[in-house]
C-alpha cells in the first residue's frame, strides 16, 4: 500500500534537495525520511532518486511521478487548512520566498506580529536575493521588489515602491552632482545584477529612456549596493525602503535629473492554477496594512 506519508517524504526530498534538508523542515529525523523513501520505492517497484554521497537526482520514473505526487501533497495541506480555517483557525504549512534587504526591513517586522496571533500557521520564508522558480521550487508564493514577468505566476499588488537616484555627498562634491538625464552618461554607476542589465529607467513625456552610465560595480545584494554608494563609488538607483534612512541621516544624498526612475511596485505572487489558501490570502492582507500605500518608510510616496 502507497502511504502518504511516503509521498509527502519523496516530495519534500527533491524540493529541500537533500535528506538531511527535508528532514528539516518535516520536523523529523533523517533516517525516518530515508524509511519512508524506500518504502514508498518498494511500493512501486522502482527507484524514485539516484543516490550518491555529493547529490540526488531523479530517475526517470521519479520525474514523471513528481508531478502528481507534489499535487496530491498540496491538495491534502489545502484540504487541511480548509478544515481548520472552517473552525475559524488558519494553520498548516505555508512556503515563501522573498528578497533579502527586504525581508530584513520590512517584512519580517510586519510578519512577526501576524504569526504570533496565529501560532497553527507553520511559515518556512526562505531570503534569497536570487530569482526562483516558483512553481518548480515549491514556494506557496514570492515576494518581488519590481515586475514579474512569468505569466505562470499571479501577482498582488502589496504596495507602491519608489526608486531613488542617490550617491554620497563625497562623491557628488568630487564627480559634480548631475542635473539631467545627459549628465549621467558620465557617471559612475553602481548596478543591481539580478536585473540581468546594467542600466536605469525613467518616465519622461516622450516615453520612457534608458541610461546607461559607466559601470563602477555590479552587486546581487541591496544592503552592498547602497553600502558601495555610501562609500563613493558612484551613483546608484535604489529602493525608498533602502536608501530611505541613509538619506534622512545624511550619508547619501538624492538626485533630482528632472524625471523620475519608472514606477515599481512590491507584490506577492502565487503560481497559477493554484487555488491560494486562506492562510496566504490573510498574510497578503496583513502585509498591505502594514506597509501602508504610499508605504510607511516613504512618506514622499
Amino acid at each position: 500500500m502507497i502511504r502518504i506519508e511516503g509521498i509527502a517524504a519523496f516530495v519534500a526530498v527533491v524540493e529541500a534537495g537533500s535528506v538531511s534538508e527535508a528532514a528539516r523542515r518535516l520536523r523529523l529525523s533523517k533516517s525516518v525520511v530515508s524509511e519512508r523513501l524506500a518504502e514508498l520505492e518498494k511500493s512501486l517497484g522502482g527507484l524514485l532518486l539516484h543516490r550518491t554521497t555529493r547529490k540526488l537526482t531523479l530517475t526517470e520514473d521519479g520525474a514523471v511521478f513528481l508531478e502528481r505526487a507534489a499535487r496530491i501533497v498540496r491538495e491534502i495541506e489545502e484540504a487541511a487548512a480548509d478544515m481548520a480555517e472552517r473552525r475559524g483557525t488558519l494553520s498548516g504549512p505555508i512556503r515563501i520566498a522573498a528578497p533579502v534587504t527586504f525581508g530584513r526591513m520590512h517584512l519580517g517586522p510586519a510578519l512577526y506580529p501576524f504569526l504570533a496571533d496565529h501560532p497553527e500557521i507553520e511559515l518556512t520564508l526562505d531570503i534569497d536575493d536570487r530569482r526562483v522558480d516558483a512553481a518548480s521550487d515549491g514556494y506557496d508564493a514570492i515576494i518581488r521588489n519590481g515586475p514579474i514577468a512569468d505569466n505562470r505566476l499571479v501577482a498582488w499588488k502589496l504596495t507602491r515602491s519608489r526608486r531613488l537616484l542617490c550617491a554620497s555627498p563625497d562623491y557628488l562634491a568630487r564627480e559634480g552632482m548631475p542635473s539631467s538625464l545627459d549628465d549621467l552618461n558620465s557617471h559612475r554607476g553602481i548596478f543591481y545584477t539580478n536585473r540581468g542589465v546594467a542600466d536605469w529607467r525613467f518616465q519622461t513625456p516622450e516615453g520612457a529612456v534608458v541610461v546607461r552610465a559607466k559601470l563602477a560595480l555590479g552587486i546581487n545584494n541591496g544592503d552592498m549596493l547602497r553600502d558601495a554608494a555610501i562609500a563613493g563609488l558612484g551613483i546608484a538607483l535604489l529602493p525608498a525602503f533602502i536608501a530611505g534612512p541613509a538619506i534622512r541621516e545624511g550619508r547619501l544624498a538624492e538626485i533630482d535629473v528632472g524625471h523620475r526612475p519608472e514606477a515599481e511596485f512590491i507584490y506577492m505572487a502565487h503560481p497559477e492554477g493554484r487555488n491560494p489558501s486562506a492562510k496566504l490570502r490573510a498574510i497578503a492582507d496583513h502585509l498591505k496594512k502594514s506597509f501602508g500605500d504610499p508605504p510607511y518608510w516613504d512618506p514622499m510616496g
